[in-house]
């Protein structure tokens, strides 16, 4: 099991990064609430990962910290929950607001993420709340060991795409990864997109736009 990765940011093309460790670079996707804490390209980052080995490949999911990689974990264990919708529900909230959601029942919050309809949501709520009832006490026990918390993420990322030439189409290939439909995708950049904005800032701006 691949736990913990450290060393070099060489590639940021959302929902996935390589990072250079001792000289083996390993293909990472992550949530965008991830993606937003990284640092700028050749710098020194810390991932904590979860491993997934399937017949046909083997997956390294990637978060900034603990805690995501927790509540991912949990995620997975619901019925009709993969990795890839799990993403999702992290690219779109924050590992709290999501908490948040479950506890206080709100699925109008829920349904609006890619690929989440009426009755997964009412299955996250219900099977989530007793997984979710000693939340506060998982952190505290949590060590985040070089990781970032939830609230210290940083959204100050001015890296240039090499996907595809330029910021916005490098945000729409992120939305249409995480389930939205490409005319949502469009519309939701538009909606939010200028010249000066970084892809992450985009994507970041985008979703909140369609919650």
């Amino acid at each position: 099991m691949i736990g913990r990765l450290r060393g070099t940011l060489v590639e940021k093309i959302s929902p996935e990064i390589l990072i250079e460790c001792a000289g083996v670079g390993y293909e990472v996707t992550m949530p965008m609430t991830s993606i937003y804490a990284l640092p700028e390209l050749e710098q020194q980052a810390i991932i904590y990962t979860h491993f997934v080995v399937r017949e046909d490949a083997q997956l390294l999911y990637g978060f900034a910290n603990k805690i995501e990689r927790r509540l991912f974990r949990l995620l997975i264990k619901v019925n009709g929950v993969g990795p890839k919708l799990a993403l999702a529900i992290l690219s779109n909230m924050s590992a709290d607001q999501f908490v948040s959601c479950v506890r206080h029942d709100d699925i109008s919050a829920i349904v609006k993420i890619p690929g989440v309809g009426k009755k997964t949501a009412e299955r996250l709520l219900i099977e989530m709340r007793d997984r979710l009832k000693d939340w506060q006490a998982q952190q505290i026990h949590i060590v985040s060991d070089g990781g970032v918390m939830p609230e210290q993420l940083s959204t100050e990322l001015n890296q240039e795409s090499t996907f595809i030439n330029d910021n916005k189409g490098d945000a729409i290939n992120a939305l249409l990864s995480l389930g939205y439909k490409q005319v949502q995708a469009d519309k939701a950049v538009k909606a939010v997109y200028n010249r000066e904005m970084s892809s992450e800032d985009i994507i970041r701006d985008a979703l909140k736009s369609m919650l």
